[in-house]
């Protein structure tokens, strides 16, 4: 196993954590930004205000992308399993 072969797994792990957090990460972006657009224009400044929706839109988020989030993640153990006597050597 060479250093090229390490990089290569590194490579593929850390673009599969990227598009698989993605999504969560950008509802949260979303829902935090209205969130807060929505405190100023109303002068709210309650700091736990943004908290239960953010929580409720990953939770949605979850259950419409964890099916493909778990086929990426299922998909990179089995590229990466099945080059195991690669490894070994």
């Amino acid at each position: 196993m060479t250093i090229d072969d390490i990089t290569a797994i590194a490579e593929t792990a850390i673009f599969t954590i990227i598009k698989c957090s993605a999504p969560l990460l950008l509802v949260s972006l979303c829902v935090g930004l209205i969130i807060s657009i929505f405190q100023t224009v109303t002068s709210i400044q309650e700091q736990t205000l943004t908290f239960v929706p953010k929580v409720l839109a990953i939770f949605v988020a979850l259950m419409l992308c964890g099916h493909w989030i778990m086929n990426q993640m299922i998909e990179f153990m089995v590229n990466l399993w099945s080059d195991f006597n690669v490894y070994i050597r």
